[in-house]
């Protein structure tokens, strides 16, 4: 074989990040997965109570001293009124779609695949203009906690992925004098 032969040949990208804190990508790992299985959970506790949903509704708000009459409380308990088979098969579809994909992302950083990596920085700053919005609207700890988690691991990821685009440094021993 001639050079010409090899002139388009280039290595296969890296699939597994070696360089980068185990620890930090199965921290994110983590967080991803409890998204994932909080939002399984509310699906199943939405399947228990679907049949008395509005009962469940109501007692929810009491038992929160949440007074119905406010704009977030009538818009639950009008959701909750609208709820019928078809809209709960929908948000069954939606929410095992949601946590099937946080699990995937989840998996990928805990087995430190790039293309979690890329994943997670990218679904991660889809979500920033949205948090700030809701920031902006509504001033509390909540919206200010969900923003600064997500802005740390934007940033923790945008971090990884930079990182591993720079050759590594060599370790050169300075010679003693």
């Amino acid at each position: 074989m001639d050079h010409a032969d090899h002139a388009d040949w280039h290595p296969a990208p890296i699939a597994i990040d070696e360089r980068s804190s185990l620890a930090g990508l199965r921290a994110v790992a983590f967080f991803e997965a409890v998204k994932g299985a909080g939002v399984v959970v509310l699906m199943f506790i939405l399947f228990a109570v679907h049949r008395h949903v509005e009962d469940f509704a109501w007692n929810l708000l009491y038992h929160l001293h949440i007074d119905p009459d406010r704009r977030y409380a009538e818009a639950f308990l009008n959701a909750a009124t609208r709820l019928n088979d078809m809209r709960l098969l929908t948000i069954t579809a939606a929410a095992l779609t949601y946590a099937t994909v946080r699990f995937v992302e989840a998996w990928g950083l805990w087995n430190r695949r790039v293309w979690a990596e890329w994943f997670a920085l990218l679904s991660g700053t889809m979500y920033l203009p949205w948090e700030i919005l809701k920031l902006a609207e509504h001033q509390n700890w909540q919206h200010g906690a969900i923003l600064a988690i997500n802005v740390v691991i934007v940033l923790y990821m945008l971090f990884v992925r930079i990182r591993s685009c720079r050759p590594p440094r060599e370790c050169v021993e300075v010679p003693a004098t």
